[in-house]
């Protein structure tokens, strides 16, 4: 399934992004978007579970029900 997203991209960075995909590096600035989200979101997993891991010992040890 997939989301359509609405968001503000600066100027310069959109420019780098279509100069890009005009030079056949990219297919699309949607391939471009895919891709940067896809690898934040990947460099940023260990943090998030960390946190989760870190939420679920506080609930175990002082959480109630």
């Amino acid at each position: 399934m997939n989301h359509t997203v609405q968001a503000e991209i600066p100027y310069q960075l959109w420019q780098e992004a279509q100069t890009l995909v005009q030079q056949g590096w990219a297919c699309s600035l949607q391939d471009i978007i895919n891709e940067a989200l896809h690898r934040y979101i990947e460099s940023h997993q260990e943090i998030l579970t960390e946190a989760f891991i870190q939420e679920d010992v506080e609930w175990g040890l002082h959480g109630k029900d």
